[in-house]
């Protein structure tokens, strides 16, 4: 079954080139039947990138799905046209009023930041707090996972010494095995799996372990905490990008190689670890696999037909 989008939104060409089926609105209306509803408020700099990624990802279910776009009124992008944003985002203040099965919050370039320094603190507070009686399921990325688990749970963040940068290998912790093994959220996965990381500070698992409310799901002797579930499976908090592209981590190793001195080279990433040559793409089975069993399990299944009954 195909995605709803918004007419004309760049990323329905993009994905047609990779014969997946997506629908623009004008066609769908004609179709009798309630779509999932997914909002995905995009915080990274690169807007048509991101969405194209994450639209990749959803597709990959039978369920149609309704997807909107929100933005923030305290920020304004400074690497998209203000025409897109105008066209295919609408504001919080807009959206406030409406319910969603399922949300989607990305990662941010403010990471080093304290979150009460953040230009849009609190206004994405105020978002945060909404999704809790606004949506069924909400998936939090990157930032938005650390500053997720700040807002609503007290976890802090902590620098790291370099960059984590590059590839992962991931297991299910040994703190909540076996029961994380029986969760829909890993169903089909195998006991490793792979997830590019890019950020420069981390959660720690102690942390996590110490608050009740919080299910370690994920971790990595490399990468540390990578997935993190609260609610039975509300909120899920995960700190690397399986939405990338296979060549997201290249572009942004080129991008800042010879500009800052703190660059290396993403590490699992290149084959034979040459820049050179193309990289190896280890995460995209499981990526897929990941965001079907959201959909599914934790959105589909468990939201209510009458869209305002979530709450």
């Amino acid at each position: 079954m195909p995605l709803r989008l918004p007419d004309r939104l760049p990323a329905i060409e993009l994905l047609k080139d990779e014969n997946i089926f997506v629908m623009d609105a004008s066609r769908a209306h004609a179709q009798d039947i309630r779509p999932l509803r997914i909002v995905i408020l995009n915080l990274m700099p690169l807007k048509i990138t991101t969405e194209t990624d994450l639209i990749r990802l959803l597709s990959n279910t039978p369920l149609q799905m309704d997807i909107s776009f929100m933005k923030l009124k305290s920020h304004t992008p400074k690497n998209t046209p203000i025409e897109h944003m105008m066209m295919f985002y609408k504001d919080f203040d807009t959206l406030r009023q409406e319910k969603f099965d399922g949300m989607i919050i990305t990662g941010a370039p403010v990471e080093q930041m304290p979150f009460e320094e953040v230009s849009y603190w609190e206004e994405i507070s105020q978002i945060f707090a909404w999704a809790k009686t606004h949506v069924t399921s909400t998936l939090y990325i990157c930032w938005a996972a650390q500053a997720g688990l700040y807002y609503h749970y007290g976890i802090p963040k902590y620098p790291l010494e370099k960059k984590m940068f590059g590839i992962f290998r991931q297991h299910l912790s040994t703190q909540t095995f076996p029961a994380v093994t029986r969760m829909p959220i890993f169903r089909g996965f195998d006991d490793e799996f792979f997830m590019p990381h890019s950020r420069h500070t981390e959660l720690r698992r102690e942390d996590i372990l110490a608050n009740a409310d919080l299910t370690l799901l994920a971790e990595s002797e490399e990468s540390g905490v990578s997935m993190v579930m609260a609610r039975g499976g509300r909120e899920f908090f995960i700190t690397g990008h399986l939405e990338y592209a296979p060549n997201t981590l290249d572009k942004e190793y080129k991008r800042d190689l010879g500009k800052r001195d703190d660059v290396e080279m993403p590490v699992n990433y290149y084959r034979n670890d040459n820049p050179c040559l193309e990289p190896v793409v280890q995460w995209r089975a499981h990526a897929n696999l990941f965001f079907s069993n959201w959909i599914n399990y934790y959105v589909y299944q468990e939201t209510p037909y009458n869209i305002e009954d979530i709450g």
